[in-house]
C-alpha cells in the first residue's frame, strides 16, 4: 500500500454527512451514503469513523473540511480534482488518503468506474463544525 497526499477528500464521504446546508450555488453531493462507524467526542475535537460508499457516476460536490480527514480505499477507484480543475490523485483499493482542511483545499471527489467506491474515512473536527462545507463549483466545466 502506497500513501498519497490529497488537498481534500471527498466527501462523498462527507456530503451525506454534512450538517450544514450550503448556499444555492453549492453543488450538492450526488449518489454519496454514509453509514457513522464511531463517534468519540473532546472537550474541543470530536473523531468520527465513517463508512462513505459512492455510486458509479456519483460526486461528493465542490466542498473543504474544517478538520483533518483521512482514510483507505476499500473499494473502486476514487478520482480527485482540486479547485483548480486539475486532477490531485486517483485512489486505487489499499491506497490511504489525507487531506488539507480550511477553504483554500476546496476539492470534490468522484467515481468515474462501474462498481461503487467505498471509503474508511476519520474526521478529526472542530466541535461544532459540520463535517463538510459545501461550496460553488470553482469554474470546472464538471461536477
Amino acid at each position: 500500500m502506497h500513501a498519497k497526499r490529497f488537498a481534500g477528500l471527498i466527501t462523498a464521504a462527507i456530503a451525506g454527512l454534512a450538517l450544514t446546508v450550503g448556499t444555492a450555488q453549492a453543488t450538492p453531493s450526488n449518489g454519496v451514503a454514509a453509514k457513522i462507524i464511531s463517534k468519540e467526542t473532546s472537550p474541543t475535537y470530536e473523531i468520527v469513523r465513517a463508512e462513505i460508499t459512492i455510486q458509479p457516476g456519483g460526486s461528493t460536490g465542490w466542498h473543504y473540511h474544517d478538520g483533518q480527514v483521512s482514510g483507505t480505499v476499500k473499494e473502486g477507484t476514487l478520482s480527485h480534482f482540486d479547485s483548480t480543475c486539475k486532477s490531485d490523485g486517483t485512489y486505487h483499493v489499499g491506497d490511504h488518503i489525507t487531506e488539507s482542511s480550511g477553504p483554500g483545499y476546496v476539492h470534490i471527489g468522484q467515481n468515474r468506474g462501474t462498481t461503487p467506491v467505498v471509503l474508511d474515512v476519520t474526521y478529526i473536527n472542530p466541535i461544532g463544525k459540520p463535517l463538510s462545507e459545501d461550496v460553488p463549483n470553482p469554474g470546472c466545466s464538471f461536477q
